[in-house]
């Protein structure tokens, strides 16, 4: 019999799973699915633990999350020892299907452990639980979501005592604990008992307001009439950001903004969307049509959980033209360093990783920063801001990934969409008042600093048979080398470790004109990512080389 078909019999009739984990395997049929649930454990990868929703080893469920929490436990009692069971884990929960009985289940696992948990009463942002664990003194945290996937996914993000998401090594740590982990031997305590030990403590409103003012630090000074002019349209897309990004809107005097209000209703089933991903114009449709009611300037939208941010700008027609992550990065960057010019240098910071356009560094370095990169994943942008705070050498002043996620401030060490909400609003003030849009903005970006045309391009591969097709193509490219089409002048193998960072499947080809292209298997969905980006003097040189270049890696995926 094969591995899955004993992991699955095993499953379906022990006694150690419920009656409707039971019902659920034994009313499958599919040999293929049956496959996909039990080939394999979930792993963690660049955002954590992320699944389909789900019975079976492969899938989020109770189970595998009490399993993922015991050896995350085992690894902070390993670590910390008894200052473990003194300092505790924050636990947050987003709008997700089952979202909250698996914090629920991760509070009363660690408590069972003995680690406190303080837990969430209500459903709070990634950015709250980040800026939660620093603010506490915790020596973990735990946020159940699954970001911008759709529907069908949940995840676990785990968190260090910094606030910053698990780096590799510690990564590592806690796989090996989880590995040692009999989920048959997993337990976790009653609810009531857990509060009455003071193993489970409820998080209320205070931290909430604690954050608040944090992220209001980073707002720079617009007059009064300027913030009132502005028109906006905000969507939280059924998830996390209405509380937050709302009132810190409302605190800051903006009157004009509009929310979504079908879409401000959590729901699990995000019944409005296609998916929740704000890069997607479709995600974005009911803010638009309310935006083009309106005459707003600028139409946004966050992802469930708060931490990413998509925005939709109106053109001189009155269309709305939606920016890539890279493209609000650049603006955001460009405004929030104009604004804070007079206080940076060498030791000023900005932080960027290895697939994100170049056009936000030439405008740090236009302002004498210091430019860093790092892998693709926050928590590796997080780590750096954590070494300046330890060795003093630099000061963080602003940093962002391709991905629509972005950082102001040093509140927190994972992105954060209610301080990018907030100045995202502040800047269109501020332009508007000036007489030019966001649209403007960008195209003197590029008149300065030479057009940048980055796309990211991604194929889906689901099941063993995709991760298998995954490692076929990368290895394929690695043979190609330089042959893989005219012009490339290096690769770049990161698996193999290169330019100082911690070694990861990514491969980066360069050009001889100083474009790129990047490659890597995604960390949190069943997909390989391609990132290119061409620097020309014109837009439609730029896009007549990217087109060219991506019919070839085209070719590579569908042969």
């Amino acid at each position: 019999m094969n591995d899955y078909r004993k992991m699955y019999e095993f499953w379906k009739s022990d006694s150690f799973f419920d009656e409707k984990t039971h019902a659920e395997l034994a009313a499958l049929t599919d040999e293929k699915e049956i496959e996909d649930r039990f080939y394999k454990n979930l792993e963690f990868g660049t955002g954590g633990l992320r699944g389909i929703i789900g019975a079976g080893s492969n899938r989020m469920n109770q189970y595998n999350v009490r399993r993922a929490t015991t050896g995350f436990a085992d690894f902070l009692l390993e670590k910390f020892g008894e200052d473990a069971k003194k300092r505790g884990v924050a636990v947050a929960f987003d709008c997700r299907n089952f979202s909250k009985e698996f914090a629920e289940e991760t509070a009363l696992t660690f408590a069972y452990c003995g680690i406190p948990a303080f837990l969430f009463d209500c459903l709070s942002a990634t950015p709250l639980l980040s800026f939660t664990v620093r603010e506490l003194g915790c020596c973990g945290g735990v946020v159940i979501t699954a970001s911008h996937n759709p529907k069908e996914y949940n995840g676990y993000k785990a968190y260090d005592e910094t606030g910053c998401q698990l780096g590799p090594v510690d990564a590592a740590d806690v796989i090996s604990h989880v590995e040692k982990v009999d989920i048959t031997k997993t337990h976790s305590m009653d609810m009531d008992e857990a509060k009455k030990s003071g193993l489970v403590k409820m998080i209320g409103r205070d931290i909430m307001d604690k954050f608040l003012k944090a992220v209001a630090l980073q707002a720079r000074e617009v007059p009064a009439k300027d913030k009132a002019a502005l028109k906006a349209v905000y969507s939280p897309l059924h998830g996390t950001g209405f509380v937050p990004v709302t009132e810190i809107l409302k605190n800051q005097g903006y009157t004009g903004v509009e929310t979504v209000k079908e879409q401000t209703v959590a729901d699990g089933n995000f019944s409005t969307v296609t998916s929740p991903n704000p890069e997607e114009r479709n995600a974005l449709a009911l803010a638009i049509a309310q935006a083009e009611k309106i005459g707003a300037d600028i139409a946004f939208a966050t992802d469930p959980d708060c931490d990413r941010i998509g925005i939709a700008v109106r053109d001189s027609s009155g269309e709305y033209r939606l920016f890539t992550g890279n493209q609000t990065g650049a603006v955001l960057s460009s405004y929030v360093l104009e604004r804070r010019k007079e206080s940076l240098g060498k030791k000023s910071a900005f932080i960027k990783t290895i697939v994100t356009s170049e056009l936000a560094a030439d405008i740090a370095r236009s302002y004498g920063m210091t430019v860093f990169n790092t892998l693709t994943g926050f928590k590796f942008i997080g780590a750096v801001m954590n070494g300046f705070e330890k060795n003093h050498d630099y000061e963080y002043v602003f940093g962002f990934e391709e991905s629509y996620g972005y950082l102001v401030g040093t509140h927190a060490r994972d992105k954060d969409a209610v301080v990018a909400s907030m100045l995202i609003c502040e800047m269109t003030a501020y332009y508007k008042a000036k007489g030019l849009s966001l649209i403007d903005v960008l195209e003197g970006l590029y008149d300065k600093f030479g057009y940048y045309h980055d796309r990211m391009v991604s194929a889906t591969l689901k099941g063993k048979d995709g991760q298998e097709r995954i490692a076929e193509i990368m290895a394929e490219l690695r043979a190609k080398n330089l042959k893989l089409m005219p012009g490339i002048s290096e690769m770049k193998d990161y698996e193999a470790g290169c330019d100082g960072l911690p070694k990861s499947d990514v491969l980066k080809f360069l050009f001889e004109d100083g474009s790129w292209i990047a490659v890597r298997p995604s960390g949190t969905e069943p997909k390989i990512k391609f990132y290119y980006s061409v620097h020309c003097d014109s837009k439609e040189a730029a896009e007549a080389a990217f087109e060219k270049r991506k019919a070839v890696l085209d070719a590579i995926v569908n042969a």
